[in-house]
């Protein structure tokens, strides 16, 4: 009974330090800026539900909610919420690699990519060790894990015989503030990612630049890398700072989330939606507000699953909030998984693709959902 108040206890205290460390590890780069939305986030960590070894959740789980039970089909009444590992200073980027059935993710400030297998669900640390600080991760048509690093500024491939190829370290506009997240057209091969800089303003997660602005080197942006020829272009620069990104099952639509609210005030917290013409962006508009009874937190990974319905990790709010918000195609807000820390960044795994991994501050998650993902990774 001791040991088990006792992990307990201090499963209370990593959720309710994870607003701290989460800034410290500069997850945001935003304390100067939003110190109350920091507060409010330490404030309100949750006291009651445990996530430590041996705890047991009575079915069904409470902290899957179904805002719209007619729209939101995906809760399972016999699944829980697990918590798969813990113990890193900022989960990001996770991506599952389909033929070899195992996930990667990273943890940014430890310079470390780990990796977790399906068949015994066994992490192993340092995968990829020095990563870069990379952040983003995905897989390309091949199976190669292609990062987004910070500290490096680029774009950089992995090869089976071990060497790294860069493929971008720079666009139209000059060299990259830090690139962050972004996925593969499979159609082309081509490769879309954010560069909001957030990698470039603290030292913690990367670099620091000395400008003294929070546009470290240049305007923030989305960018395409060609699947032939390796050229850079940008395809859009309305988000403040475009973070998370994905596109629509049909590859007609690209969803980019904004957490521009971190470093300017003018910002809105969103999620917004382009359509895709050719080999770039046009009609930018919103297609959801992160705002939820009365409180506004930020979207952080994005995915879609087979519907259409896009998956966001979010959070920097409290209880209650933080987590993983679906909305559906018209962008209302169908569904709520409740998570003890901000989720940064999520994805689909699992040999068929109805795994829900979240990597969320300081750990990993997954909950097994009636919904696919659209993509792999």
């Amino acid at each position: 009974m001791h040991d088990q108040k006792r992990m307990q206890d201090q499963d209370r205290g990593k959720a309710g330090g994870a607003a701290r460390r989460a800034f410290l590890g500069g997850a945001i780069g935003a304390a100067a800026l939003m110190p109350g939305l920091i507060q409010r986030a330490v404030a309100q960590a949750p006291e009651g539900r445990s996530f430590g070894p041996g705890v047991v959740t009575r079915y069904p789980d409470p902290d899957i909610v179904a805002i719209d039970p007619k729209r939101f089909t995906a809760k399972i009444g016999n699944t829980a919420i697990r918590r798969l590992h813990t113990g890193m200073g900022w989960a990001e980027g996770p991506a599952w690699h389909a033929t070899g059935r195992f996930l990667i993710w990273s943890d940014i400030p430890a310079n470390e990519c780990l990796r977790l297998t399906e068949e015994n669900e066994q992490v192993s640390r340092r995968f990829r060790s020095p990563s870069g600080f990379s952040n983003g991760n995905t897989f390309d048509r091949e199976g190669r894990q292609v990062a987004f690093r910070h500290f490096n500024r680029d774009v950089a491939r992995y090869e089976p015989d071990g060497r790294l190829t860069v493929l971008a370290a720079r666009g139209p506009d000059g060299e990259f503030n830090a690139p962050n997240d972004g996925v593969v057209h499979p159609e082309d091969g081509s490769i879309w990612f954010t560069d909001p800089g957030y990698g470039a303003l603290l030292e913690y997660e990367g670099t620091r630049a000395e400008t003294g602005s929070p546009r470290p080197y240049i305007k923030e942006a989305v960018y395409r890398i060609d699947g032939q020829s390796g050229a850079v272009t940008k395809v859009a620069d309305q988000p403040y700072k475009p973070n998370g990104l994905c596109f629509s099952p049909d590859y007609r639509r690209c969803y980019v989330a904004d957490t521009g609210s971190s470093h300017y005030g003018e910002a809105k917290n969103i999620v917004w939606v382009f359509d895709v013409e050719g080999q770039t962006l046009r009609n930018p508009r919103t297609f959801c507000s992160m705002e939820m009874d009365g409180k506004s937190g930020m979207a952080d990974g994005i995915r879609c699953d087979t519907t259409g319905n896009l998956w966001v990790g979010g959070g920097w709010v409290g209880d209650g909030y933080d987590g993983v918000h679906v909305f559906a195609p018209d962008g209302q807000r169908i569904g709520l998984i409740k998570l003890p820390e901000i989720c940064a960044n999520i994805c689909f795994g699992g040999a068929r693709r109805n795994l829900l991994f979240m990597c969320a501050s300081q750990s990993l998650y997954v909950v097994p959902v009636e919904a696919r993902g659209a993509h792999f990774c």
